[in-house]
């Protein structure tokens, strides 16, 4: 993607500079608003530009943040006068530009991009003590009715300290009801906790490993890069296994001694674990952490630590780009790749080109790192916008695995299985040599699809176009768009048959069922992200394996990257054609990258690894490509394909997703947009159609995608598009730039 030339993107990014010695100032609030509204500033108050003020809207009081001068639009005699200014460091100049940047980039109101980096308002009181319970000594009442909730809040508080309600709610998988309901009951005990303490601060001089030549190298390219000052953008391409961590850590100290804050981001929860772990031992320290599984108090306290700067390294998923950081000098964007760093709700933005984006503004380096780089990115160092460092090896012996095709038309398992005869002969061996074995299926539950023989009925959501997931540890049926659920039925909803319905198709649990018939003496455990309950439990399931408590792992992508496992020598990918399907733009470099980064986790020590692939397209370019260890042939045929069809990265594309309750409403508002549509010579636009997700949690929805020349700013073309229709206060119209998601 092209964020920053003349074509691509807002002209220049908005000064945003504000004064503080005008009577009048704009204040820009965390509500879906293009603009910034006046307040008077009281004459006992000096504001200036990014200080966080209250102020009043309507009947409300509302947080915001003092933008800039009074835009004189309002008569003196009808402003509100601003509240009170919160005592915290106001937010950084760069901070503003950037949220400025990204709203006219994604074409997003300031005000709802701004609700992100004020995304814990309490953070902007004062810390005050902090009310938690505590187990006490009293007997259960007669007649208390001890559940299952109840039974492992109490059992969490056994040995531990006291723990607020939230932190309870969120270690017991529970409400904060059932906290209050053990407190009425007098078995827990309230008391008053002094605020979170400071941060442990990392040690920039702490020894790290001893780096290869290679490594240390490629380290010394990075850290002249923090050391030099302004910005770059580098990849850092490394096959998997080559220690691109330790050499960013290289970066990361020479940030630290500059007394630079480094943010770190990825893409999913679940490679944070043994990411921080890794942080804790190479800096004597934990780094703050940032993320949707984090409780009120802790994004209260890591919020206050990013603005004050006691923060120096955060690691966080996208939304920590937004954080108030007073002296940023680093970011790294661990897997760039991902598709996870898109965020397709509410600002719909790729946090990896926004990331880019705040290292541009704040002229400082970025370093994206990947073992399977995305195109996009990959163009970019082609064209010199992007430096590329690469670590070609494994770290120390280990090598890469063999990578063997199993054609499913040739070796089929046995009706009703779903492991080949080779991949089976391959497990045990594997585990009887005592090594540990990774069966990998990128699909949740037990089977995606059930239906009924008698009458051929499917079980669908009725929130969605999607079918209903059977979960059969849970007894449930689950829609994984909207998380819609049912018990499994007895009988078919549609002709009352029972007993006929059946279930088709694998998922993890289903292929678990299979592996601990075929294998009953093996340590077996079944990992996705909806079998463990948040971070810790993932961590500590993350520990059994390292340690080699379990010798043979079921997972979905959570287990797929950045996992460390010495012992792990053999994958397996029950079904590697899932992800080739759909007619995605993607879908072949996704499904590469996936397979490539499962591929990786086998023989990362000593032991050689192996890895089988299961599928029924053994000359698809991606099977070849990944068979013959070829990445760079295969994304040399994928950029061919892509310039031929002026798709991205050689084009650009915007989609506008046309939603609402009423279906009617919402084609009427479609066919307007596409009789209305810019077409010339270089411009198409394709719809409007019905998503392949045709109705998502009770809404139907219609897609356009308009596709125009990279050199093309797409943003004013689209603003002028919207002008011209007018819709409805019941359909919303979301605009997506540089789509990834076309459901």
């Amino acid at each position: 993607m092209d964020l920053f030339g003349a074509s691509s993107g807002p002209d220049d990014p908005p000064s945003g500079t504000p004064s503080g010695g005008g009577r009048r100032v704009r204040v820009l609030l965390p509500l879906p608003l293009k603009e910034a509204y006046d307040y008077r500033m009281p004459a006992d108050l000096s504001l200036n530009g990014g200080d966080y003020v209250e102020v009043p809207l309507g009947s409300r009081l509302l947080p915001g943040v003092v933008w800039g001068e009074g835009a004189g639009t309002v008569a003196d005699g009808r402003l509100k006068a601003v509240v009170r200014r919160f005592d915290v460091p106001p937010m950084p100049e760069v901070a503003r530009k950037f949220i400025d940047w990204v709203a006219a980039y994604t074409m997003t109101p300031p005000g709802q991009v701004l609700r992100m980096s004020l995304s814990a308002l309490a953070a902007l009181e004062p810390l005050r003590p902090v009310a938690a319970y505590r187990r006490s000594e009293i007997v259960p009442p007669p007649g208390f009715k001890m559940t299952g909730a109840r039974r492992r809040v109490l059992d969490r508080l056994a040995d531990g300290p006291p723990l607020t309600a939230a932190d309870l709610a969120h270690e017991a998988a529970c409400g904060t009801a059932v906290v209050r309901g053990l407190a009425d009951a007098g078995l827990l005990e309230a008391l008053l906790l002094p605020p979170p303490g400071r941060l442990a601060m990392p040690d920039p001089t702490c020894p790290g490993p001893m780096l290869s030549d290679v490594q240390a190298g490629a380290a010394g390219i990075l850290t002249a890069k923090v050391v030099g000052g302004g910005y770059s953008a580098t990849l850092l391409d490394g096959v998997t296994g080559s220690g691109k961590t330790e050499v960013y850590f290289e970066a990361v100290v020479a940030a630290l001694k500059a007394g630079k804050q480094v943010l770190v981001l990825l893409p999913e929860i679940a490679l944070s674990a043994q990411q921080l772990d890794r942080f804790s031992r190479r800096f004597g320290a934990r780094p703050a952490e940032w993320h949707s599984e984090l409780t009120g108090s802790q994004r209260r306290t890591m919020w206050r630590a990013v603005a004050t700067g006691e923060a120096r390294i955060v690691v966080g998923a996208r939304s920590a780009l937004f954080l108030p950081y007073p002296d940023l000098g680093l970011i790294i964007v661990d897997e760039e790749h991902e598709p996870a760093f898109k965020q397709e709700d509410g600002v719909v933005y790729h946090g990896r080109d926004m990331a880019v984006a705040r290292a541009f503004l704040g002229g400082i380096p970025v370093v994206l790192v990947s073992a399977t780089p995305s195109l996009e990115t990959l163009v970019n160092c082609d064209t010199g916008r992007y430096g590329r460092i690469d670590l070609p090896s494994r770290h120390g012996n280990a090598t890469l695995p063999e990578v063997t095709l199993v054609d499913m038309r040739r070796a089929p398992p046995p009706r009703g299985r779903w492991l080949s005869p080779v991949l089976r002969d391959a497990v045990t061996a594997t585990l009887a040599a005592g090594e540990q074995v990774m069966l990998f299926l990128n699909r949740r539950g037990y089977a995606p699809l059930t239906l009924c023989r008698a009458c051929g009925f499917r079980l669908q959501c009725p929130n969605c176009t999607a079918w209903l997931v059977e979960h059969r540890l849970a007894r449930r049926l689950q829609c994984h768009h909207c998380n819609y659920s049912m018990p499994l039925p007895e009988a078919c909803p549609s002709c009352g048959a029972e007993g006929k319905l059946a279930a088709c198709g694998p998922g993890v649990e289903r292929i678990a069922e299979e592996v601990m018939d075929l294998f009953p003496d093996a340590r077996t455990a079944l990992l996705a992200s909806d079998t463990i309950l948040g971070p810790a439990a993932l961590q500590e399931m993350i520990r059994k394996v390292v340690e080699h408590e379990i010798d043979l792992v079921i997972g979905t992508q959570v287990m797929a990257k950045g996992h460390h496992f010495p012992m792990l020598t053999l994958v397996g990918v029950v079904d590697a054609d899932l992800g080739l399907g759909g007619g995605d733009l993607r879908a072949a470099e996704r499904t590469f990258q996936l397979l490539h980064q499962v591929s990786g986790r086998a023989g990362r020590a000593e032991r050689p690894g192996r890895v089988f692939l299961q599928t029924f397209m053994p000359e698809h370019p991606v099977m070849q490509a990944l068979s013959q260890g070829d990445r760079d042939g295969f994304l040399d045929l994928e950029a061919e394909t892509r310039l031929e069809h002026h798709m991205p990265p050689f084009g650009r594309l915007a989609a506008l997703i046309v939603s609402g309750e009423d279906a009617d409403a919402v084609d009427r508002v479609a066919r307007d947009l596409g009789r209305t549509a810019p077409r010339n010579t270089d411009i198409e636009v394709l719809g409007p159609a019905p998503a392949p997700l045709a109705v998502l949690r009770g809404r139907h929805r219609r897609r356009l995608l308009l596709r125009a020349p990279r050199n093309v700013a797409v943003q004013p073309l689209l603003a002028r598009w919207l002008g011209e229709v007018e819709v409805p206060g019941t359909v919303r119209v979301q605009v997506d730039v540089d789509p990834y998601s076309f459901l």
